[in-house]
């Protein structure tokens, strides 16, 4: 055991030991998150970093978890591989192990799968101080729960990760961008038409305009044939390629210009609705301004004050999805911000009870950290 890691341990039990919550900390990039208040003694993973095994032949790389992400994605394009999930980063200070335990995706999320569906396996300290390890380092290892899955999304509420085992593949051989300008309705029917097709979608987004009009991007990635009789058959303008890769990374990293309506209205909470992919155009509050969509239609972000928070849950609610409170009002002290739970006692919040009972029962890692946003 190395010195960083041994001295994380120290701090972990005399934490545990003096019952002192830790607020855990990689590059504090998603701090921002649901508006949660960050209780605790800071504790950084950024003396955990570096790659600590790397096999482009067998598309697995392990890393520590204060590894910046940057680092990690720089040594995989190398190779010519990538993690296709596409991981946010909301600053040059995003690591490894927040992008693991936020579990939060990129544009292509709906076409190649999450975060959770890259991990191998893992390292972490419970709430005990006890180090522990789940999964492994090969793609068919898994047996039994795979309980390093359930580390994702759990904003470290159940244990400090350490180092993690990740799959990751080849960047494909092509890729193109196609913009069509269209309403937010005939957007999510041709969405949904294409879905149905072989074609190698790999990413969309629509962003709504004046008079109700609006753009829709569409990013096709795959081999050079498919994306190039994709093309042809979809039709739209294409966008060149420094454009296209610069705006799919804003989108990305929420640094589109549409994501600067609340900068002007302080007021404006971001909320995420989560509906299937297939839903039709939602039955906003009076004067919300028209939504970003992304993930072909499943992903739609909403900029509205807090006290909309019941009407939009209640809009994705009747297309069988649900919303979340994602950024709160720059206006709203965090302190004061409206914790958004439309059923506190539902099944989810039962079971992260008994997990976070499991993993850490004095509730010493990150409290408040899963209260809000949810």
């Amino acid at each position: 055991m190395d010195s960083a890691l041994s001295h994380i341990l120290d701090r972990v039990r005399e934490s545990a030991r003096q019952r002192t919550p830790l607020r855990i900390c990689g590059g504090g990039t998603k701090d921002f998150h649901g508006g949660a208040a960050l209780h605790g003694k800071r504790l950084s993973t950024s003396a955990l970093s570096g790659i600590v095994n790397y096999e482009p032949s067998e598309l697995v790389v392990t890393a520590r978890a204060g590894t910046p992400l940057a680092d990690l994605e720089a040594a995989l394009a190398a190779q010519g591989q990538c993690l296709p999930f596409e991981p946010p980063h909301f600053g040059p200070g995003a690591t490894v192990g927040g992008m693991v335990a936020a579990g939060l995706s990129g544009p292509a999320r709906a076409s190649v799968g999450a975060v959770r569906d890259y991990v191998l396996g893992l390292e972490l300290i419970n709430g005990r101080a006890e180090l522990l390890r789940f999964g492994g380092q090969v793609m068919k290892n898994v047996a039994g729960y795979d309980v390093s899955r359930l580390m994702v999304g759990a904003w470290g509420t159940l244990g400090l990760i350490t180092e993690v085992s990740l799959k990751v593949l080849p960047v494909p051989p092509a890729e193109v961008t196609l913009r069509f300008e269209n309403n937010q309705a005939d957007a999510l029917r041709r969405l949904q038409a294409w879905g149905g097709q072989p074609l190698p979608l790999n990413a969309s987004r629509w962003e709504g305009g004046a008079g109700g009009t609006g753009s829709l991007w569409v990013r096709l990635r795959g081999a050079v044939a498919a994306v190039e009789a994709a093309c042809r058959s979809m039709g739209g303008e294409r966008v060149a390629p420094p454009t296209a890769a610069r705006d799919w990374q804003a989108c990305r990293d929420q640094a589109l210009p549409w994501f600067a309506g609340r900068v002007a209205r302080p007021d404006l909470a971001l909320w995420r609705l989560s509906v299937p992919a297939a839903a039709p155009v939602l039955a906003l509050p009076a004067g919300t301004l028209a939504p970003l969509i992304e993930w072909h239609g499943a992903l739609r972000w909403v900029q509205a004050p807090l006290g909309d928070g019941a009407a939009l849950h209640e809009a994705a609610l009747a297309v069988g999805g649900g919303a979340s409170l994602f950024i709160a009002p720059s206006a709203v002290d965090t302190a004061a911000a409206a914790r958004f739970d439309p059923n506190p006692a539902g099944a989810l919040a039962q079971i992260h009870a008994r997990l976070q009972q499991a993993f850490d029962p004095a509730g010493l890692f990150n409290p408040g950290r899963m209260d809000i946003g949810r």
